[in-house]
């Protein structure tokens, strides 16, 4: 009997083997990572060259000018550690500077939404510490396939033709790059970026231009990006610039290229829940990643043994522990340098008890964030029946401070395109090698969409300050130096103290969602790794989003086509307002694992892109 056939959720077999493994959101970027284990790199050899070539081939999805937190396992310091490749809000990007400009959120697009980049000098500082390979090395793959082309998932060309309007009229450097010809590409064909390429050999060349170690010649590569070249080149774009953004109006950055010099990544530990004989990790709440944890402690409660991964009862139970916990972030989240997030509280019995009570037979259409005294600031309050709140209706519009009840989901989409708020996405990968090392990356922001090409650098800047509030009083308000509270949500779980599984998602609020999900299909239904990314998915959208402009759905629960069609007429007697999607439409899960030798991955195979490799 074929592999297919032995599971109704598998697509492909787990990757199984004791030599190492990659699995990413590209299926180029996992045979790069593959060819440095290999070659004798090691996971975090890998990991560099993975995420530098996702750069280049999903540039609608992640890029030099956005994000990347990682959790890494190293086996010589025999702990987890958190790598932030968050950037910060730049110097200039204060709350009263936004108010002057009649804002009361941060655009979805554009300079004033740019943070300090983050992605090169965090996976400088892992090949650094953590690495084993020569700069070249990690960096030759990426440069190759921006200076020779690759070919188009069916997603970018896609992506560009939403926002080649706005590329004509307002953005002439992205259109210069992404319309060759002044057309949008097709799908499939190859395209290249030479700019870009010829940022990282420069990088390259000055690195290597004083000899020396291969530490030495790192650090010469850091400086060249934060206070040489690229800093310079960020610098004078968004002095000199003024850009159309999703308020319809043209503003010039505040990003300097002091603010580049000034910041540098970072390690830090992880935060953890104990789930059975589970110890799950996850970044700081400076990401959402707590929301993953608190759903994990309040389904503690419950007995999820033997349900069905696709009936109501499991679907149910995740989704309403989602509701709580996404209301806590929306709560009580921020960077914790600058405020102070109750973690152990929130993971607490105590209060997970109380919370665990919320949860009921009835589908929930309230937004209940819990109440801890002395912390957090709920968003808004309670005005004629509606939730208020620091927001936004529409580009151009005036500001009514209401987060809105979204409209019909294409309606919706066709609004936020013509305001050019066409929301990007991430991609992530995981690595396991034959030493036990281990990665879990979620690089995302700088998206083609997102901000106009730096012509001289080839990428644009992200836009992660628009997950700011701007509210003094909210945990997660604009300051500067200060870090958004991001979506990105990388992950890593030990077995029994043993590290075990990394895994994660594209998606941004959806991906702890899914996240925790794939666990618990994996830890309580007994699904290996492809089974549990492969089977019938889905997510709620009943609390604000982080991306401009901030709306919500309230009670609203998108499940796959694949959802078989009792469980989803029982969800919605239960009050869920169930949307049904394509059948291959939730997720874009990888995850790796280790367990004794054996090194096993899988990936997603929703827009057959994703893939894992290994031996």
């Amino acid at each position: 009997m074929s592999l297919v056939n032995q599971s109704p959720f598998t697509t492909r077999p787990e990757i199984d083997g004791t030599f190492g493994v990659v699995a990413s959101t590209h299926w180029i970027a996992t045979a790069v990572g593959m060819g440095i284990l290999e070659k004798g790199g090691n996971a975090f050899d890998a990991a560099v060259a993975t995420a530098f070539t996702l750069q280049v081939v999903e540039p609608h999805l992640n890029g030099p000018g956005g994000d990347a937190p990682i959790i890494v396992h190293d086996v010589r310091k025999g702990r987890p550690e958190v790598i932030c490749g968050q950037g910060p809000a730049p110097a200039g990007a204060t709350i009263a500077h936004y108010r002057s400009l009649g804002l009361d959120l941060v655009p979805g697009t554009g300079l004033l939404a740019a943070c300090i980049p983050g992605p090169f000098d965090a996976f400088m500082l892992m090949l650094r510490d953590y690495g084993t390979m020569r700069l070249r090395e990690v960096l030759e793959a990426a440069i190759s396939y921006a200076r020779h082309g690759y070919p188009l998932v069916e997603r970018i060309p896609a992506t560009i033709a939403t926002v080649e309007e706005l590329f004509r009229e307002h953005w002439p450097t992205s259109a210069e790059l992404y319309l060759p010809g002044g057309q949008v590409p097709a799908a499939g064909s190859l395209f290249a970026n030479p700019r870009l390429a010829s940022t990282y050999e420069r990088i390259l060349q000055e690195a290597e231009s004083g000899g020396g170690s291969r530490e030495a010649e790192i650090e010469r590569a850091r400086r060249s990006w934060s206070q040489g070249f690229v800093a310079e080149a960020i610098d004078r774009f968004c002095r000199m610039q003024e850009v159309m953004d999703t308020s319809g109006r043209r503003h010039r950055g505040v990003l300097t290229g002091a603010d580049m010099a000034a910041w540098e990544a970072s390690v830090e530990a992880p935060i953890s829940y104990d789930y059975g004989r589970y110890t799950v990790l996850k970044c700081g709440p400076w990401t959402q990643g707590l929301a993953t944890l608190q759903q994990l402690a309040l389904l503690s409660g419950f007995a999820l043994d033997g349900l069905d991964p696709t009936g109501p009862d499991f679907i149910h139970l995740q989704v309403e522990a989602a509701k709580l916990a996404f209301a806590d972030r929306d709560t009580f989240y921020g960077d914790p340098a600058f405020v102070d997030v109750p973690v152990e509280q929130l993971l607490g019995e105590t209060y997970n008890g109380e919370r665990r009570r919320l949860i009921g037979d009835r589908a929930s259409l309230e937004l209940r964030p819990g109440t801890i005294p002395g912390y957090g600031k709920a968003i808004g309050a309670r005005e004629g029946g509606e939730r208020v709140a620091v927001g936004a209706t529409g580009a151009g519009e005036p500001t009514v401070g209401r987060i809105q009840r979204a409209a019909a989901p294409a309606e919706d989409a066709r609004r936020l395109e013509k305001a050019g708020a066409v929301r990007g996405d991430t991609v992530h990968f995981d690595i396991v090698d034959r030493w036990g090392n281990m990665v879990s990356g979620t690089p995302s922001g700088g998206w083609l969409q997102s901000s106009p090409v730096i012509p001289e650098l080839g990428f644009p800047l992200g836009t992660r300050a628009q997950m700011f509030w701007l509210d003094e009083e909210h945990p997660a308000a604009l300051m500067p130096g200060k870090r958004p509270r991001s979506t990105l949500s990388p992950t890593m779980a030990l077995r029994d103290g043993e590290p075990y599984l990394a895994w994660g998602s594209p998606g941004g609020d959806q991906q702890d969602q899914w996240i925790p999900q794939f666990f618990l299909r994996h830890v309580h239904a007994g699904m290996n790794l492809q089974e549990a990314i492969d089977a019938p998915a889905w997510h709620t959208e009943h609390f604000p989003s982080s991306f401009w402009p901030r709306t919500s759905r309230p009670g609203v629960v998108v499940v796959e086509g694949r959802v078989p069609k009792a469980t989803i007429e029982e969800l919605q007697r239960r009050g869920h307002i169930v949307e049904i999607g394509e059948d291959w439409s939730e997720g874009r899960l990888t995850a790796a694992s280790r367990d004794g030798v054996r090194r096993k991955a899988a990936a997603n195979p929703r827009g057959m892109q994703g893939y894992a490799a290994g031996r």
